[in-house]
């Protein structure tokens, strides 16, 4: 099955590293994180790769080539400017099978590969790989009563979301909602999709999800990488 890894993006919110590196290559254990993500699909049986890059494209493609030394076969869409987070999928060739897509800066140890036989029991168009994810407001949070009296107090509450984790299980038809919509950010294409009736599916993850988009994820991904990559055995011996 082909897999797509969006790599294109700008990674404006770890400026200043990717003001000097593309978010992809921004390094895990000594290695980028990208790099991770495509051992973890080779584990998981997906060999055909696609990167759809655009923001320091030359210097992606010089680290990971045709994928051979990875175990897998690279190619590359490249995106001439931005077209959001699934615009750049109307510029790739041959779509015409089920295809994975995901995000290049995605910690987790989902099984790429039970996502897709789940999409495929559902009979969807779409399906999202989902994470409940708490978020902590590190504030007093006041309700009040719309006349200006306090009703209740609550110190610093977490909330809980159910969250794209950035895995997405597409079928082809898929491309006619993307396709001549030139910039097309996901959260728009999956209400198109459900404006026209279409069923989008999600699966939960119950184990690890870190989305590497600020600082501070960053940071907590340095911090936890050595768990995970035990865990999963990714990297042994540098290699």
């Amino acid at each position: 099955m082909r897999t797509i890894i969006l790599a294109g993006g700008k990674g404006v919110r770890l400026v200043p590293v990717t003001e000097v590196i593309p978010k992809p290559l921004v390094p895990l254990g000594g290695k980028p994180i990208m790099e991770f993500v495509i051992r973890q699909l080779r584990r998981h049986g997906f060999s055909r790769i696609t990167l759809a890059v655009g923001y320091m494209a030359d210097l992606i493609r010089a680290y990971f080539g045709d994928g051979s030394k990875f175990g897998v076969n690279i190619d590359y869409s490249y995106e001439p400017e931005p077209l959001g987070t699934v615009g750049p999928l109307a510029l790739i060739n041959g779509l015409d099978d089920t295809f994975l897509v995901m995000n290049a800066d995605v910690l987790t140890d989902l099984n790429y590969r039970d996502l897709v036989n789940f999409h495929k029991t559902q009979g969807g168009i779409a399906t999202i790989g989902a994470y409940q994810r708490q978020v902590t407001i590190d504030l007093g949070v006041i309700k009040g009563d719309g006349d200006y009296r306090v009703e209740g107090y609550l110190e610093k509450p977490t909330i809980s979301h159910l969250v794209s984790m950035g895995i997405y299980v597409f079928d082809p038809a898929i491309l006619s909602y993307i396709r001549g919509n030139d910039y097309l950010d996901f959260p728009d294409l999956v209400n198109l999709l459900l404006k026209d009736g279409k069923q989008v599916s999600y699966l939960p993850h119950h184990g690890y999800w870190l989305d590497i988009g600020r600082h501070d994820d960053y940071a907590q991904a340095v911090e936890e990488f050595e768990h995970l990559n035990r865990k999963l055995g990714l990297f042994r011996n540098n290699s």
